[in-house]
């Protein structure tokens, strides 16, 4: 019998690093039954921090996912929840899970607010268009500030927060939670680990407080509802039931998050917020029908309704090398996907055994028969098929909307110890690059070393770990290295590439004409292009100067070259190549010679169009009290940071820069040492920017 998706939820616990994202999860899993003993990130005992090197650290670096089961208002609902990492060297697991989810809670730290981190997974929300809940946790802690946090939220993230709850006390003095809908009290009973909730009425000293906040929270209701605006205007009286079903359209149109709040670590509030989930995030079928093309012709659009009797369609958003075997994390949006079933890969043309199914339950797994519409399972038997893969129905083929990947803006070279470490890391790092699709490895000719890039420093360090510990390969590594970009100032137009070559008995020959230009995203999309690796190819070939079966070569040939670097020897990006003319021999024309072409024209269009090195710049911000501000400051300068605002937070300042992240490589150190250990900093990528020529001459002789 098929499930009923009004029952289910798809949900992901998201946040700035150490908000209390996991905490939350293990609350959640003991409260919904599904663990019996509530696990600590602190004690390294948390059931979806399971590796060790999290364990060790206390954070999470994988995303995680499990079922559980809820009772809400005598009615089980079935939550598939993944818990993703806050740390920003990580984001490729939050972007993967956003793509699959349908609803999500934003969890904030009392004290905090919105941090750095917070605002990139907001924006990955935003992408994705899925629907949140914002929870406003360790309101436990000292300087906790519930109306600071709740601020934040509109302020920074430019959101429509509407309070459903208040909280009872702040800080050692935190006792409960006030529900706004019901005005009514709930206490947690700590000698019962929380699990016993008390309603009792409001205490008195807070009974105005928690009226004003419910007026607001009454007149945010109906502005998202015109038969509830009208009513409200004619003083009629608005029930809980309204505002709950005026509530729950916002959000999952997008207009507005509830927000609750807690303290995780103290069993306060996680169960309420279950409710909140149930209540306000939606389930499988109300979240748009999910969008395709046709394989045959990626210009038609296709959809597939959320429904276990449509084709099947589902999306590989993860891939874990397991000892038996890869587990395949899938999404399943439409149709069956069935045990023993033969699906295809329509992005390769593969066909895949699903040989077994299993729910997941952190890295405990369930075996099931079947999987139905709306479902986030794990399969085992899938060979070819990586992140951003769609599986369908052979007879029904649909390709998904793939995912963005970041490009990598750190690299190190790493070079095996012994002749049979070198043979185990070319197997490994395929392995990590099919689990992580924001690790990037090359090998170097020149130097005869292996280079990997990621993220940041952590990404790198917990990769190198992994060889060495994990699986065991003799390794030495090089110091980080900043992944440059180049790109060019101007255009060149007309520009030939003529390959010939005779050698007695058949020759080669190839001859292309092209123009190229500056391009970015928006520009490429603007005109349909494909923009890959930030680079746009356009056939504007007429009259068959050179044969269509030649072109996919020119095209390779220019986009190997643009990613081998041209005038620096760093990937060329924000370019678009118009094939414009060129010819070809009968006898001696062939691919490889129109690819050596290709290769010939970019490199003298490149070289007069002139070349920019491009470094990429950071997002940094720093917390700090205000007697180091100063010297923060004066530091950052010296870094070629620019400052773009400093605000208050309370005590603290916050420094919001931008630095090349060459300058930034052990800062958290230096920060350590001009601030008594008071300050703290986060960084994220923001974008390439033209660096100094003077600076980009050292870069280039120093190699």
């Amino acid at each position: 019998m098929s499930q009923d998706l009004r029952f289910v939820r798809n949900i992901g616990i998201c946040a700035h690093i150490d908000a209390g994202k996991t905490t939350v999860t293990e609350r959640i899993l003991f409260y919904t039954g599904k663990n019996y003993k509530m696990g600590e990130v602190h004690e390294g005992t948390a059931t979806m921090d399971f590796l060790e090197e999290e364990q060790e650290r206390g954070i999470t670096i994988q995303s995680a996912a499990t079922t559980c089961p809820w009772q809400r208002n005598g009615q089980e609902y079935k939550i598939n929840l993944i818990d993703t990492p806050g740390h920003v060297d990580f984001t490729i697991e939050v972007e993967r899970s956003m793509r699959v989810l349908d609803g999500a809670v934003a969890v904030f730290d009392g004290k905090e607010g919105v941090e750095a981190q917070s605002e990139t997974v907001w924006r990955q929300a935003d992408r994705y268009r899925v629907p949140r809940l914002c929870f406003i946790n360790k309101m436990d802690k000292l300087g906790a500030d519930f109306e600071f946090s709740f601020d934040t939220i509109r302020k920074r993230l430019g959101a429509n927060p509407i309070a459903v709850q208040y909280p009872i006390g702040a800080g050692q003095s935190l006792e409960g939670i006030i529900d706004l809908l019901t005005m009514r009290a709930y206490y947690f009973d700590a000698d019962e680990q929380g699990a016993v909730v008390t309603e009792k009425d409001i205490p008195e000293h807070l009974v105005e407080t928690a009226q004003k906040w419910r007026h607001d929270l009454i007149e945010r209701a109906v502005e998202l509802d015109e038969q509830l605006m009208e009513r409200y205007l004619n003083d009629e009286e608005i029930g809980e039931d309204e505002i709950r079903r005026a509530l729950r359209a916002g959000t999952l149109a997008m207009q507005c998050n509830p927000v609750f709040c807690g303290a995780a670590l103290r069993n306060i509030g996680v169960q309420r917020l279950l409710d909140g989930v149930i209540d306000y995030l939606p389930n499988p079928t109300e979240v748009p029908e999910v969008q395709g093309t046709d394989p045959k012709d990626p210009q038609k659009k296709l959809t597939r309704p959320h429904s276990s009797d449509a084709p099947l369609s589902a999306l590989v958003f993860k891939v874990v090398s397991d000892s038996h075997g890869d587990l395949t994390y899938v999404r399943v949006y439409s149709g069956r996907l069935e045990k023993g079933a033969r699906v295809l890969n329509p992005v390769n043309g593969k066909k895949e055994n699903i040989s077994r199914v299993f729910e997941m339950h952190a890295k405990d797994r369930i075996a099931l028969d079947a999987a139905e519409a709306g479902s986030i399972v794990a399969v085992v038997g899938v060979k070819d098929s990586y992140t951003g893969d769609t599986l369908c129905d052979p007879s029904d083929p649909i390709v998904l909307e793939r995912m963005t990947f970041p490009e990598p803006v750190i690299s190190m070279s790493i070079e095996p110890n012994t002749a049979d470490d070198k043979r185990k890391l070319s197997e490994a790092l395929s392995i990590i690059r099919r689990e992580d699709p924001s690790f990037r490895s090359h090998y170097d000719e020149e130097t005869g070393q292996t280079i990997i890039a990621g993220m940041g420093e952590l990404h790198l360090e917990i990769i190198k770990n992994k060889l060495v510990r994990d699986m065991k390969i003799g390794v030495e590594v090089g110091k980080p290295r900043v992944s440059y970009r180049e790109t060019i100032q101007g255009e060149a137009l007309n520009v030939r590439g003529l390959f010939k070559k005779q050698t007695g008995g058949r020759g080669q020959f190839g001859d292309v004409v092209i123009n190229l230009y500056p391009c970015t995203k928006e520009e490429a999309e603007e005109r349909g292009l494909d923009f890959t690796d930030s680079i746009a190819f356009e056939n504007k070939i007429v009259g068959g100067a050179i044969p269509r079966e030649f072109i996919p070569a020119v095209e390779a040939g220019i986009r190997q070259t643009a990613l081998g670097g041209v005038s620096a020897g760093y990937p060329l990006i924000n370019i678009r190549v118009e094939l414009v003319d060129g010819s070809s021999h009968t006898v001696d024309s062939s691919q490889v010679a129109f690819e050596q072409a290709a290769r010939l024209a970019l490199r003298d269009a490149v070289s007069k169009a002139g070349s920019v090195l491009l470094e990429p710049i950071m997002k940094v911000v720093i917390l700090t009290p205000e007697e180091y501000l100063g010297n923060i400051t004066g530091d950052l300068s010296s870094r070629r940071g620019m400052i773009s605002e400093t605000e208050d937070r309370g005590h603290i300042k916050a420094v919001i820069a931008e630095v090349p992240l060459s300058e930034m490589f052990g800062y958290t150190t230096t920060l350590r040492g001009m601030s008594q250990g008071r300050a703290a900093s986060s960084m994220e990528f923001l974008e390439y920017r033209a660096m100094p020529s003077g600076l980009a001459q050292e870069v280039l002789t120093t190699g």
